[in-house]
């Protein structure tokens, strides 16, 4: 998979991207990540990405000349654009589905904003998808870009160890996570529960499941539908 990031601030995504899950999906080469410095597609000697907004108001804008340039540019380079995302607060919130949904698409562009936001006329003419984070405000696009290609490059295939670990993470099927406990057993007079040490796979599974199901409903009963509640038959203890 290739994703391209389109930012007027270059230095903010490099580092980050390099480490951890998004830093070994390219070591393995199941992942490109490749940033594009606005300021390299502007035509002024000042090399200017924005400008005043017209109308008057607060904020400066990112111009349609250099975004518009680039884009022309990434197009003609081999290989299909599936998504020309623009990260904004008013898209459509980013959430696990989606994140599924674009981790089986080969070529993405993310387009980060910063400012007031871009031009309108490069979100009515070349952005196909507008994608939030959340209900806040950022200084840019650079840190959801960081978000969108973190959750995307965990899903890719062969990116991690244990290829059934990012199918049970919170929110692919609609629930939280249960809790986790690693060694040792006994830390400051707390204990693991009993059922994980057991060795009763059957049990261990019907504990999980109903962890995950009451923590769903104490922190985010948002999430549940009771058409898709699985039963258990029984409710595990401690």
């Amino acid at each position: 998979m290739r994703v391209d990031i389109v930012t007027a601030l270059p230095e903010i995504v490099r580092g980050p991207l390099n480490e951890s899950i998004p830093g070994r999906a390219q070591t393995k080469g199941l992942l490109d990540v490749v940033i594009h410095d606005l300021r390299d597609f502007t035509v002024d000697k000042y090399r200017r990405v924005d400008d005043y907004p017209f109308g008057g108001g607060a904020g400066m804008v990112l111009k349609p000349e250099p975004i518009f340039a680039c884009l022309e540019h990434l197009q003609s380079i081999e290989g299909t654009i599936d998504e020309v995302i623009f990260l904004s607060p008013d898209g459509e919130v980013f959430n696990q589905s989606i994140a599924n949904e674009l981790s089986l698409k080969s070529r993405i562009v993310l387009l980060a904003g910063h400012y007031k936001g871009v031009d309108q006329r490069v979100r009515d003419s070349l952005v196909t998808r507008e994608i939030s984070i959340g209900d806040y405000v950022l200084s840019g696009g650079e840190l959801p870009a960081m978000v969108l290609v973190d959750a995307i490059a965990r899903l890719l295939p062969g990116v991690l160890g244990d290829t059934s670990s990012a199918l049970t993470d919170s929110f692919q099927d609609g629930f939280l996570d249960a809790p986790t406990f690693t060694r040792p057993a006994k830390f400051n007079g707390l204990s693991v529960p009993d059922v994980l040490l057991s060795g009763d796979h059957r049990r261990i599974d019907e504990w999980r499941d109903h962890q995950r199901l009451e923590k769903t409903r104490m922190r985010r009963p948002d999430l549940l539908d009771a058409s898709e509640f699985r039963s258990t038959g029984s409710r595990p203890t401690d």
